[in-house]
């Protein structure tokens, strides 16, 4: 599979997802069918090396798969991209007889991978865990409460960090590979959220839980690097394209409610031919999507070729992602007035699924403080 034929693959598979989003919204149920549909698609395994059986394609691909998907359903999008990340740790990670296995399930389209990094005592700041491992004979045992793990209860493995045993400070953690059968692995409650309720974003527990020696992806201790390295500039060039696929289904919903919706009164002309404010809020909306695309572009440049600027194009991307489509959701909530509020167009979903990208961890609110460090010289952490 080149480029050109995973955004064909893309481009079909958006189409079989689109028409079941709002149902999914709308019982908060997880989108087997979306991932089932990826799997098929042969989409699971897009950035896992072709030595290891993968399509081997990098982040100019993964953006366009997920703006595509995301597009049709934001659920799937950030399901999509947790499970890139997964897998992108295990492909990472040291190498073991599990890790092979599971990069085998994944090229196949039998295995849905996903990130448990977040913890409740250190909140957004998913770099820094609170639960420590035990060190055990032949292994370790894992302790934590973890919150908001995307396809919680239904990933078949999970990258889980803690911190190191020889710990010392909140950044010397380990990286694991805890298959989903483990005991000890919980799903703490259901998912119910305001936003991307379609990705069973639960809280999940490990109480007790034993992982041999080769189940630790990270040399002792070097969780952090890895989360910054392997995890963070993927995670915010993917969470930017998501907030770029819910910003042009946002557009593309009030063109059509635009163009549909019509005053009878006034001779049957649609409201786009009769309101220049809600033809200058649509302008609007295209503006800011298509900035958001040319920086998306542009970060994918400095991650192909990266330079002193990349980690603050890394940052920045998902800042602005954020604030893009929090900001065209809002304009199409007004410019489709009560049909949006009331929820006969799809616009009212896009709004939630936007606001939801801004609080995922790094939330805008810590990239603002990051980006002002890195401009001041102040060291991140």
């Amino acid at each position: 599979m080149d480029h050109a034929n995973a955004i064909e693959k893309a481009a079909i598979l958006a189409g079989q997802v689109a028409p079941k989003a709002e149902a999914h919204d709308r019982a908060g149920s997880f989108c087997d069918d979306g991932v089932e549909a990826l799997a098929k698609a042969g989409l699971m395994g897009l950035m896992v090396p072709k030595d290891a059986g993968g399509e081997g394609l990098g982040p100019k691909s993964l953006a366009a798969v997920i703006t595509a998907v995301a597009e049709a359903d934001a659920s799937l999008g950030m399901v999509y991209l947790m499970h890139v990340l997964g897998t992108n740790c295990v492909v990472s990670g040291r190498k073991s007889a599990a890790r092979d296995k599971v990069l085998a399930e994944v090229v196949a389209g039998k295995h849905l991978s996903t990130l448990a990094f977040s913890e409740a005592g250190s909140r957004s700041h998913f770099w820094a865990p609170i639960s420590k491992a035990e060190m055990r004979t032949g292994g370790s045992r894992l302790n934590a409460k973890k919150s908001w793990v995307t396809s919680a209860g239904k990933a078949q493995s999970y990258i889980v960090s803690s911190l190191s045993p020889s710990a010392k400070t909140p950044v010397e953690s380990n990286l694991y590979l805890v298959s989903a059968g483990t005991p000890g692995v919980t799903v703490a409650a259901a998912w119910d959220g305001m936003g991307l309720r379609a990705n069973a974003s639960s809280p999940m527990g490990l109480e007790a839980v034993d992982v041999s020696d080769d189940a630790r992806l990270t040399e002792d201790g070097k969780g952090f690097d890895a989360m910054m390295g392997w995890v963070l500039p993927l995670f915010c060039l993917g969470s930017a394209c998501v907030a770029l696929g819910i910003s042009r289904a946002a557009v593309a919903a009030t063109v059509k409610h635009l163009k549909i919706s019509r005053f009878e009164h006034m001779g049957d002309v649609s409201l786009g031919e009769a309101l220049p404010n809600a033809r200058a809020r649509l302008a609007q909306m295209q503006i800011e999507t298509d900035g958001l695309a040319s920086r998306i572009e542009d970060t994918i440049r400095h991650l192909e070729s990266p330079g002193d600027l990349t980690m603050l194009r890394v940052l920045e991307v998902k800042a602005a992602g954020g604030e893009v489509a929090t900001s065209v959701t809002s304009t199409a909530m007004r410019a489709c007035g009560g049909a949006a509020f009331s929820k006969h167009t799809s616009i009212e979903r896009l709004f939630r699924d936007a606001h939801a990208g801004t609080v995922m961890a790094p939330t805008v609110d810590v990239l603002h403080d990051f980006i002002g460090k890195a401009l001041l010289g102040i060291p991140l952490f």
